[in-house]
Parts: structure tokens; sequence; C-alpha cells
């Protein structure tokens, strides 16, 4: 960020944004979103030697991985780098690792815990790193969704279909009732897949990469798709608005992806001339339907590896990775920037700072285990067994 853009927003440093990581609250935010603001100063730099020092210590006993959201001072030390699932497959490909440190939030240290051995510890370096998007589902909603759909004389036609950034217990009655995990890549996959198996697909927590997948990627109209929102009588909706849906899509969404707006496309386009809008398939369906690309995480970045020198970026995803990113292709001459002119982090991700991370290294050093994520045994076979099912799809 330019100093011109840091006085425009006003940002003062205090010793709270460590932990708001941001000066003020967005009234249009939600939680796992503070804005607008900017990252906290780097941490204490005798952190960083510490740091170091506790993983050389620890040697190959520790595996420290670090999801591309989180911020540059955590991701030095991270021995991969990728998505949520991604991770959780290194993590599994490291057996001989005794402790498992995901520098990322709740579920995806719980997707790690139920994908690597029962000798293998995962630590996240704060409980309160969490997911908002996660959040929106919880086990005793999607029971009653089930009751609901059940009533209505569709659950057997019903196959569940959760996105990856879900929790543990939701990717477990998704396995326990014959449907499949997909991530932002595979999405089309599993949804072509489930719906070989049934009529319809009962797509968790995200709406937004539900509506994308099904009405983008598979030719699907809008009028395919209802919304079950959890708060209200029967998800809001009449017994035969859920028969004459294919797709039934929980109300949930990203909090930093569901903030960019077709006003920050048009406004982005009408700043930088000949810009190219690339955004994550989380985003609205508006959003996503007024961009040059779409695709996951992974593809934003071999997009812009891809891109020629002198091309300019407009990146709608969260800020942390859209930063390094723009640092990273700067010198090959291509101008990447933030899609929306509003500055937000996500927030939850970004409690797993240097000083978080310092604490659980040392004590693993000093041979204390703490913030161990680990999901019982039966929620943990039928979570398997639908990741087993994602990972089976051709």
């Amino acid at each position: 960020m330019t100093t011109a853009q840091t006085q425009e927003l006003d940002v003062q440093p205090t010793p709270l944004a460590l932990l708001l990581l941001g000066r003020e609250a967005d009234p249009k935010s939600e939680r796992g979103v503070e804005c607008p603001g900017d990252l906290p100063s780097p941490s204490d730099p005798d952190l960083v030697e510490r740091a170091r020092a506790a993983k050389e210590k620890l040697g190959d006993k520790v595996f420290v991985l670090g999801h591309h959201y989180q911020r540059d001072e955590v991701i030095q030390f991270a021995d991969v780098t990728g998505d949520s699932f991604k991770l959780a497959r290194d993590a599994a490909a490291r057996p001989q690792a005794e402790y498992i440190v995901f520098c990322g939030v709740h579920f995806m240290a719980e997707s790690a815990d139920i994908l690597t051995g029962d000798d293998q510890k995962v630590v996240l370096p704060d409980l309160a790193a969490g997911c908002s998007m996660a959040d929106m589902a919880t086990a005793e909603q999607v029971a009653e969704c089930w009751d609901v759909l059940t009533e209505a004389g569709i659950a057997e036609q019903v196959v569940p279909v959760s996105y990856m950034n879900s929790s543990a217990d939701i990717k477990a009655f998704t396995g326990k009732h014959g449907g499949t995990i997909c991530t932002s890549s595979n999405a089309r996959r599993a949804l072509d897949w489930a719906f070989e198996q049934g009529e319809k697909v009962l797509f968790l927590p995200d709406q937004h990469l539900g509506r994308n997948t099904a009405v983008r990627d598979m030719g699907m109209s809008l009028e395919d798709c209802v919304v079950y929102n959890p708060h209200k009588p029967n998800g809001g909706l009449t017994a035969g608005e859920l028969r004459a849906a294919k797709m039934i899509l929980w109300r949930g969404h990203c909090s930093v992806h569901g903030r960019f707006s077709l006003d920050s496309v048009n406004d982005v386009r009408e700043r930088i001339p000949d810009v190219n809008v690339l955004v994550h398939p989380e985003c609205r369906h508006e959003v996503v339907a007024a961009a040059d690309y779409v695709g996951s995480t992974e593809y934003i970045i071999k997009t812009l590896e891809a891109a020629p020198a002198g091309s300019k970026w407009a990146i709608g995803t969260e800020l942390n990775l859209v930063r390094r990113l723009a640092n990273r292709f700067a010198p090959e001459g291509k101008e990447v920037v933030f899609l929306d002119r509003t500055v937000c982090f996500c927030s939850t991700m970004n409690r797993i700072d240097l000083p978080h991370l310092v604490w659980a290294l040392e004590s693993l050093a000093e041979g204390n285990l703490v913030n161990r994520i680990e999901v019982d045994k039966e929620t943990e076979s039928f979570a398997k067994l639908a990741l087993e099912r994602m990972l089976a799809l051709p």
C-alpha cells in the first residue's frame, strides 16, 4: 500500500492492531473481516530468531503448513504453502513428522488430523483462528435441514456436496449420507458425480461456489437454485420449491470474498484501462459473471505466472495473497492490485501471528503439546469417507 493510500484510509497503528487487524469495523462486514485497516507492523525481530531456533531444535519432528492467506512473517517458517486441501494432503505425506503445525484456521487443522496418522499430532497456534463460513453450518442445523427434505419427500433424491471449508461434523454428515467433499478446483467434477448418484444436490456451506459452479460451469439457470436459510422455519422454502430445485444452496458465504461487488469490478475497469479481473468462485454470482477469469487460489497463482509482462490484474481474493503476488510479479512488469478499494483481511486467518507461532513451536520443543486439534473417531471415519470419495473423482 502506498503512503497516499495509507493516509487516505487514516490508518494509525495501535497496540490493539495485532489483535483486531484493522482500526475500525466496517458496518458491512461480518465476523472474520475487519475494515478498513492495515496489517500490524512486523513482530519483534527477536521472535524471528526464537521461531527459527525452536524449529531447528524440533528438526524433522515438526512440519509447518502455511495457508496462502497467512501473513509473510508466518509464511517464512512454512515448510510448504498452499490451499487447505493441498496442505492437508502434504501433511499426510509426511508420516515421519510427529507434530503438524497448521498455520491456517480450525477446519483446515481438522482436515489434517483426519488425513494424518494416529501417531501424528496436529497443532493450531491460536484456537481462535476459525472460519466464519464454516461456522455458518452447524451439525444441528444440517440435521434439521435433512428432516425438512425428508418431510418434503425428496431426501432420497438428494446428494450432499460439502465444500472443503466446512467443519469435520459437516464432512461427516456428508459422508454418512452418501455425499462427497469438493474444493474450489474440483467443484464441477464433484457436482457431475453427485448428479449421477441423485437428482438434487444439497451444497454446503458456501452458496456462491455452489451457484457459480452450477450456473456458470454446468449451464443450469438461477431458477434451478434455491437458498436454504437455517435461521428460518423450513429454511424459508416451501415443499414445492424444494421439489422443483436442482441445487439446494446453504445460506453461507466467505466474509472476505462476499464483500466484492459489481461496483468493485466497474470501478477498477474505469481506473485501470485494459485491466484483467480475476476472482475466486466464492465471490457473488454477479461479480463472477463480470470477471474475465474465475478460479481457485491455485488457479489465480498459475494464471499470473503465465501472464505476459506489462499485463494488469485486479484480483478478488484475500489481501495477504494479493500483496504477495503483487510483490512477486512486479519485477516481471506485471501490475497486480486488489479488486476493492476497501482494505480487507480475513482477521480470523490472521490470528495466526508470529507470537502465537513462536509460543507453539517453543512449547513443542520443550516437550509440551499445546492446542492439539483432534477429531473423534466416529466423526473422522465418516468425514474421511467423504474425502475419499472426492479423491476418487475422475
